[in-house]
């Protein structure tokens, strides 16, 4: 099972493409406080998003409260800050994995970064630019852990398509 973990998150647009990329994959969603926006019922059916019921979502005070919830998950975190590619681990097959994304604005706390040095994974990109929309990067490592492990239970048409116009 995936878990996306959002640390801080800022920018709702950017939260609710992540939502929409955990609804299609079955993905859990973590978001922990401070949050730069409202997520309660009213403003997420305002904003439109009419899939937020297909998210598994929980919302934590703090790093160390969702650490105590998820003591056996697998933890990867994402810095552009870091030379391990994404593409350079393997995924277990069992149990939980955490992907973990700091705020778009900062990224991940440098003491989140020291105390997790050995996990903490970089998607490429070209030299001088400052970095990927985080629904961008999210979307490209809940991709590469799903095609690691072939995409489990996902929907694999290998049809034209058009046979349903």
């Amino acid at each position: 099972m995936l878990n996306i973990c959002l640390f801080h998150p800022e920018i709702p647009q950017n939260t609710g493409n992540i939502a929409r990329t955990c609804a299609v994959t079955g993905t859990k969603l973590s978001l922990i406080r401070p949050l730069g926006f409202d997520i309660s019922e009213k403003s997420v059916r305002h904003a439109g998003l009419d899939y937020w019921h297909e998210v598994d979502i929980s919302v934590y005070d703090s790093f160390d409260a969702f650490m105590d919830d998820h003591k056996d998950t697998e933890l990867w975190l994402f810095s552009k800050k870091s030379s391990i590619p994404y593409t350079a681990v393997s995924y277990r097959n069992s149990g939980e994995t955490t992907l973990l994304f700091g705020p778009e604005s900062t990224g991940l706390d440098e003491n989140l970064l020291r105390a997790y040095s050995d996990r903490v994974l970089r998607i490429p990109m070209r030299h001088g630019v400052r970095c990927l929309n985080l629904s961008n990067s999210v979307a490209i490592a809940t991709y590469e852990y799903y095609r690691q492990l072939g995409f489990p239970s996902f929907e694999m048409s290998y049809g034209t398509g058009w046979e349903d116009l």
